[in-house]
Parts: structure tokens; sequence; C-alpha cells
């Protein structure tokens, strides 16, 4: 590229990302070009006569590096919501460059050396309680990424750090085109006898767009979820639950591909990860990957989650064998199958409940729970939420903006909300921009909020499930965590420096309001009548909340389980498989068994294609804070109440990563955590 590198829209810093210029050829030259500057800054900073202070070294450092991370999330971003070939292409190409300058950087003995010195100075009490936190963090994260190792072993390093984010982002591809390439045509209508009118329209509408007769349903959820739980058809729901259970996995049947198979991918992650942690000197990943959070040793997560697990199993039982004898007694389903558990739960809640999901859907439509949201967010936290115009990714996506009442920005956000062939599953929040101090005043954040929900069919407005709903407000607590900080430095600021496994307090803690009559009322409407969401109806939903809420815990505890002891007791170079050990934790905790061809690990994303290696506990361990920190409004008697708002604000948002974050609950909570809020709130303790 022979233009002037300031004409690259990836390189214009300047306020917004340019997602209206941004192409996958303006990669390349971008990033080498802010990998170079990058070297050269760091050469510049660790000369001997770069003296180790804050202005001069580790403020200049954090400063001096931000364009090339933004440069990279708006690239990181677009492979996830965009994934075309050339998009993929343009990622793959730079990962690699990627990957390696950070390990340079983790690995750079000069750099290590001056925030040491730094932190050893007269100069490191005079700082600001952010920027001590930021010297921390970065000596601890300097010896993690083995920059006290001997000289001679830091290539090989190096190289695993390399080859773990190649295999992770290959994970991740390889499910997404075994998940793109499974489709199930239906033409004999008799065959859809159950399904909710607007799934068969969504697979109507898939079916022409793929120029096939019938109706095509794929394993994307808004396809997949209708179907195993709506669908009459036992063999219909059978072949789809069979397809997505043997996703990127070794089976090759028509759909699949060998190249697709994630099984070697994990081995080798695994390998690399237990040399990882043996070369930093500890015994396991698990031990690596607790260093930065709030738990602290492998045994004692595990202990939590089996201290949980004993909680909650009889609850699961009871609800495993409700589900059974419905299924027998009502359904005359005598060989119940794993398939047929979300169709039977369905049908059970239903009866039990008198009412459906789907029912519910159709109070949930778009810009009423939009609209709903933004209400609860400026009264908790007396700001106030409009929409705003940026330059975006796709049609779909909207923009806003945060003020105070005085009409102050306090951040931005983009929304994507549906579900796309060229997009990434699931839902998550990312940044674009952090909070920090600049020269001339405050750049305020901005956020990413990406959901997978099913976008409008004809003339109406979208409708959501309760669940996305719930999805929406988890994703919006994240957003929160990001926009609403008082930070000052990029490395504590919103939720950067936040320990991993306190991360989902904010998110977890927004869901609650999904639960309160007074917001649901205000933020439904009907989408043929218009009419709120019925109180009889609600009450319905308020008794069912803790359906099955027993089986969902020790799903979760499974999960949690097998990630943890997968990286602290499994040794990959011996004979068991991880298969052989998701099985020995299942006989410990699970109540659904699935059949032995399932392979559950070649989807686990969480784990293997994100960050959650060894982490994936925490999403328990924040469920226990995020649900006592909800129980100070349930003790104050309004969820909205201004003073206890206030103190979440001040005390848990708005310091994000500047203190540890079981100061920041106690500081709020004026206790340490207690788990009786949790199980009280899921129906295993009287409340």
């Amino acid at each position: 590229m022979s233009e002037n590198m300031n004409a690259n829209p990836l390189l214009d810093f300047s306020d917004l990302p340019r997602f209206d210029l941004v192409q996958p050829e303006h990669v390349k030259p971008a990033i080498e070009s802010l990998l170079t500057a990058g070297r050269e800054l760091i050469a510049r900073l660790t000369d001997e006569n770069t003296p180790a202070t804050w202005k001069d070294f580790a403020g200049a450092l954090a400063l001096g590096l931000e364009p090339f991370g933004r440069a990279w999330g708006v690239v990181g971003h677009l492979h996830s919501v965009n994934d075309v070939p050339a998009w993929r292409e343009a990622y793959n190409e730079m990962l690699p460059e990627v990957s390696r300058f950070y390990a340079e950087l983790g690995q750079n003995l000069k750099l290590f050396e001056k925030y040491k010195a730094l932190r050893d100075s007269a100069e490191y009490a005079t700082l600001s309680v952010e920027q001590k936190k930021v010297v921390d963090n970065e000596v601890r994260d300097f010896r993690l990424s083995g920059a006290e190792l001997p000289e001679e072993q830091k290539p090989r390093f190096q190289a695993i750090m390399e080859e773990l984010s190649q295999l992770s982002a290959k994970f991740a591809e390889n499910l997404l085109d075994a998940t793109n390439a499974f489709a199930e045509i239906v033409t004999d209508e008799a065959l859809l006898a159950g399904l909710p009118e607007d799934a068969k329209q969504a697979a109507r509408t898939a079916a022409e767009k793929a120029g096939v007769d019938g109706w095509k349903f794929t394993l994307h959820a808004p396809s997949y979820g209708p179907v195993m739980q709506y669908a009459d058809n036992r063999e219909l729901r059978a072949r789809l639950y069979r397809a997505y259970a043997t996703r990127a996995a070794e089976f090759h049947d028509g759909s699949s591909k060998p190249e697709w198979d994630n099984t070697p991918i994990i081995k080798r992650m695994l390998e690399l990860r237990l040399e990882d942690a043996q070369m930093l000197g500890y015994n396991n990943f698990a031990e690596v990957s607790l260093v930065p959070k709030m738990a602290d040793t492998p045994a004692q997560v595990l202990a939590f989650l089996r201290d949980m697990a004993k909680k909650a199993k009889p609850f699961a039982e009871k609800d495993m064998a409700e589900l059974l004898s419905f299924a027998k007694d009502e359904l005359n389903i005598t060989d119940f199958q794993p398939w047929d558990a979300a169709y039977v739960s369905e049908k059970l809640l239903q009866a039990r409940y008198a009412f459906s999901e789907q029912e519910v859907k159709q109070y949930f439509t778009e810009p009423k729970v939009v609209a709903g949201l933004f209400k609860v967010i400026e009264s908790l936290f007396n700001v106030k939420v409009k929409a705003d115009t940026a330059p975006v990714w796709h049609e779909d996506v909207r923009f806003y903006r945060i003020e105070t009442p005085a009409g102050e920005l306090v951040g931005q956000f983009y929304m994507d909300l549906y579900a796309r062939e060229t997009k990434r599953g699931g839902a998550w929040m990312d940044e674009a921009r952090a909070r920090r101090r600049a020269d001339g005043g405050i750049q305020k954040p901005i956020a990413y909020l990406n959901c997978n929900f099913s976008r409008p069919v004809g003339d109406k407005p979208a409708t959501f499930t309760h669940d996305e709903v719930i999805t929406l407000f988890h994703e919006s607590g994240h957003g929160l965590h990001h926009l609403l900080t008082r930070g000052e430095e990029l490395g504590v600021s919103g939720i950067h420096g936040v320990e991993w496994d306190a991360v989902e307090l904010p998110s977890q803690f927004m869901e609650n309001y999904c639960w309160e009559w007074s917001v649901l009322e205000d933020m439904t409407a009907h989408v043929d009548t218009g009419a709120p969401l019925p109180r009889a109806l609600f009450d319905k939903m308020l008794a069912a909340k803790n359906f099955q809420s027993g089986m969902m815990t020790v799903r979760q505890l499974e999960f949690s389980l097998f990630d943890m002891q997968l990286h602290s007791e499994f040794d990959p170079f011996g004979p068991s498989t991880a298969l052989d050990l998701l099985n020995a934790v299942r006989k410990e905790v699970a109540v659904l068994v699935p059949p032995a061809w399932h392979r559950f690990p070649n989807s686990f994303s969480h784990i293997f294609g994100g960050g959650y290696g060894a982490g994936y506990f925490s999403y328990k361990w924040a469920e226990v804070l995020s649900a006592d920190a909800y129980a100070a409004f349930e003790e104050a008697g309004d969820p909205f109440d201004a003073t206890v708002g206030k103190r979440f604000l001040d005390e848990i948002l708005s310091v994000g990563g500047s203190r540890p974050a079981i100061e920041s609950f106690k500081s709020f909570r004026g206790r340490e955590p207690s788990v009786d809020a949790l199980l009280r709130h899921s129906g295993m303790i009287a409340a």
C-alpha cells in the first residue's frame, strides 16, 4: 500500500472507529506500522537514559501502546461480527505477529527492571492508588509472561504463547465452520408440529434465502433452540441434537470435515498450557490462571464447587425425577433421551405453571425492552441514555451515549442485537476505547454490546424470550462496568485490572431487574395488541423462576469442575482423554448424562476459544457476589434505593480494577460475601 499511512482509517484515533471506511486490506499496513512504532517506543523507554518514573516511563508506555490496542481491537471485533473470508484472512495473517509482540512485551527484561525500579523508588509512595495498582499488576504480569525465565528458555515460552493463540483462534473457527455446515431441510410441514409460528417463519425465510423448498434449520441458537424446546417430532430433535453435540468432532457424517476436528487442538492446548505453567515454576495451569483472580488455589475452587454441588444435587435429582415421571405418565416417553430434555421440560413447565416461554416472548418487543433497560440504568445510576450516531459495521447496529443529568458525556456504546451467519455465537461485551486522563481532559469510554437474537420478521418488531432479555441486561452490566468507571489510568480503568472471577459481578447483578414487576410492567408491550405483560402471567413466571434450578446449577458446576480439574489434576500426556475426565465429573455431579458419542469438550469455546481456561468457575463465584450485592437492595426494601444505588456505583462500578475486588465488595456490603443469598434466589433455601 503506497498511499500515506494517515489515509488508513484503522490509524484514525481522533474519535470513533471508522467502520464506514475500514477494509480488510487496511489491516496489515496499519498493524505493521503500529507494531514498528510500539517496538521503537519500547526501545526508547527501556533506554538507560529514560528515568524509571511514572511520567517518563509507565504512563508514557500505556499511552504510547494504546493506539495499537485500539486498532487491533477493531480488527478483532470485525473478525467476531463479520467473519467473512477476507476479514478472517486479514485477522489470521496478523494474529501471529500480534501474539509475538505481546510475548516479546511480556518477556522484556528491561521493561520488567524499569517497573521494579519504579516500584522500589521513593516516587512509588507518591503515586495515586490507581498508578500503584498499575505498577503492581505489571510486575505480577511480567512474572506470568516469562520475564524471569533464563534467556535460553524464552524463545520456547514465546513459541508456546504464539501457538496457543493460534490454536484458540482455530478452535473457534472450526466450531463456527462446523456449526454453519449443517442444515436440516424439512419439506413436510406436518413434521414441524409444535413449533411456534415465528420459528417456522424464520426457517421458511432461511430456506428461501438458500434457494431451497421448505424450511431450513441450523445449529445457530435462534434456529436450534426452538426445535429442541417445541418440536413434537422426536426424530427431528434427535437429528439436530446429534449434529449439535458432535460439532467439530471426529465424526464425519456428511456435514462435518476431518480438518474441523477440535480433539487434537484440545490435547495440544492442554499440553502447552501445562508446559507454560511448569516453565513458570507452577505445578499446573490452574495455579497460573488463579494468580490474577480472587480465588487463591485450585483446591479452594474445587472445594467451593463441590460444596455447592453437595447442596444443589438433591434438588437436581428431584428435578430429574419429576421430568422422567412426567415424560412417562403424560407424554408416553418411556425411554427418555437427552434430546427430550428441553421438550419435556417445556411441557412440564406449561402443565405446572400454565404458561409457555413462547407466550411470554410476545410481550418482550425490542423497542420496549431497550427502553426498559435504559430506564433501569437511568434510575439506578442517575444518568441519561440517549440515541447517538456513529459509523457502524452493519445496518442493524445502534449507537447510544450516556450523559450526566447536566448533559456531560459519560461514555458511548454500540448495540448489535441480531444473529448473522458471519457473526460468532453467544453474547459478549467488549471495549472500543477505555476511559483515561488525556492532555485535553478525560477520554470517554466506548463499549460494544453484542447478542445473537432473532431479527424482526415482516413489519413487526423483534420479540425476545425472557432469557434473551436477561442476556441483554447481563451484557449491559459488563458495559456499565466499563462505561461508568471514574478511572483515569488505562491499566485499571473500567474492566481493566478487575479480577476475572469478579468481572461477572455487575453483569449478573443487572439480571435481577428482569424479575422486578415494576420493571417488567413498564418494558413489555404485546407484539400484536401493545398490552403490557399481565400480572397473572408474571406471577406464573416468578413461580417458575426456579424451575429446574437444581439441574441448571449442577450443569454449570459440571462444566466448572471439568475445567478446573482439566487444568489442575489431568495429565494431557497420559492415557486418559479430556472426555474420560468429563465422564468422571458427570458421575460425581450430573443428573442428566448425555450419550457416549456426545463431544461437549469440542465445542467448549469458553475454555479453548475464549479466555476462561481454568476460570469457568468464575461464573458461579460471581453469582455468589452478585446475589449478595442485590440482597443489599432487597434489605433496603427498594430495588432502586438511591443510597444503595449510589454506593454500588461508588464502591463497585466506578473503582474498576483500582483495588482488589474483595475490598470493593466489602466496602459496598460492609462484610465478606455470603453464599446464602444465591441459594435463596435459586430456591434452595427458604426465603
